[in-house]
């Protein structure tokens, strides 16, 4: 079941917490790196929060989150984590889906490293087409994608945006 997740609330604010520790641990393995940054945020980051946060339940659990802005007519997804016990599930899809669906935008972007694969891979078969790689300060390679039908001067100006 996919709800809207009140990241306010202590109780869910852990639990969202809980699924980004546990999924972001996996992702810092899978990209090979010791220093992952979304693995410094706390309780209290996610509470504070101006973002929205939609959850996936299985069984009452918090299997996966999915952490989104609305800027400009455009869907900046945040964060697509799912819990390692519920991988290979379709879950991230129905998550993605879902807000695209829900969300009236006419384009999304989203980041990533450039080493996690499944994550492109699941981005790419909504419809994303990469249109930027970078390395920030932290030293991970990064990839944007944007889906959505722009013409090259909006693209332009996406990308002088979100620079």
């Amino acid at each position: 079941m996919i709800n809207k997740l009140d990241n306010t609330n202590d109780r869910i604010a852990k639990a969202i917490f809980t699924t980004f520790q546990r999924a972001y641990t996996i992702e810092a393995q899978l990209i090979d790196v010791l220093d992952f940054p979304p693995l410094s945020r706390t309780v209290n980051d996610i509470k504070n929060s101006e973002t929205l946060f939609y959850g996936y339940h299985e069984n009452e659990y918090l299997a996966a989150v999915i952490e989104f802005d609305i800027k400009n007519d455009c869907l900046d997804i945040c964060s697509l984590t799912v819990d390692p016990d519920y991988f290979r599930k379709g879950i991230a899809h129905k998550l993605l889906e879902s807000v695209l669906a829900i969300t009236p935008v006419s384009r999304a972007i989203v980041e990533t490293a450039v080493a996690n694969t499944p994550a492109i891979n699941l981005y790419k078969k909504h419809g994303f087409m990469e249109y930027k790689r970078w390395t920030p300060s932290h030293g991970i390679e990064k990839l944007r994608c944007l889906l959505g039908r722009v013409d090259e001067q909006q693209l332009r100006k996406v990308k002088t945006t979100l620079a």
